[in-house]
């Protein structure tokens, strides 16, 4: 019964310890720009064929 209290000590304390650092993310605004990362690969063939045409 005594390690069904450890586990459940050491659960929280992750827990605590994962909710910080994501609240350290949202602060940094990690998470602000949800747009550009969902269309940066629409753009990407763009980018590499004007480096192809700069270098020809």
């Amino acid at each position: 019964m005594e390690v069904v209290y450890i586990t459940i000590g050491v659960s929280v304390i992750i827990a605590i310890f994962f909710l910080i650092i994501f609240i350290k993310a949202i602060k940094s605004g990690q998470y602000e720009d949800t747009y550009t990362p969902s269309v940066r690969m629409l753009f990407d063939d763009e980018l590499v064929n004007d480096k192809n045409k700069e270098h020809n």
